[in-house]
């Protein structure tokens, strides 16, 4: 690459050099040439101090990644004869789960002869859609997998709305702040 176009460290232009003149040029100032736009015609090279270009660069990418939400799936597993009690304990685990943020796969599975009442299986479902519609949505309907019969719920995402903000006090509240 005989040329370069060559960018300062505050974006100013120094036009189209030599790309040993524009080496000389970074050296002399104390920085880099750094190749920024390599497909361009000619090559586009900025004068910066690489160190600091990294350590930005570096610090930027644990910014996003900081501000990323991770959503994980935690499964619940029930059987078609599974008792109160036992879908009981499930529903409440799902339902924290949920309240956290996480999705919830529920997951019945079936053994031998239990095949032929996927009925059963799709009751609790229904159930446990009905008893976590305050606070989770079906994501995924009820599907069938090999002899598993599973759907997966997130969590609910509510609207605010501007009529339901009310004082602290609990309203009725004078201008000087009396109740």
């Amino acid at each position: 690459m005989p040329q370069v176009r060559v960018i300062g460290e505050e974006g100013e232009q120094f036009g189209v050099m030599d790309t040993r003149d524009a080496i000389r040029s970074a050296r002399e100032q104390g920085m880099d040439l750094v190749e920024v736009a390599p497909n361009a015609d000619p090559p586009v090279c900025k004068i910066i101090d690489y160190g600091k270009f990294q350590y930005e660069a570096k610090k930027k990418a644990n910014e996003a990644k900081k501000k990323q939400v991770v959503i994980t799936v935690k499964e619940i597993k029930f059987r078609p004869g599974t008792d109160e009690h036992d879908y009981s304990y499930r529903m409440k685990h799902a339902r924290e789960w949920l309240q956290e943020g996480d999705k919830v796969k529920a997951t019945i599975w079936f053994r031998g002869r239990e095949m032929t009442h996927r009925e059963l299986g799709a009751r609790i479902l229904e159930k446990l859609a009905h008893d976590l519609d305050d606070i989770g949505e079906i994501e995924v309907a009820p599907r069938m997998e090999g002899n598993q019969l599973f759907t997966i719920f997130q969590p609910r995402r509510h609207k605010k709305t501007e009529g339901s903000k009310q004082s602290p006090g609990g309203g009725n509240q004078q201008p000087d702040g009396r109740q």
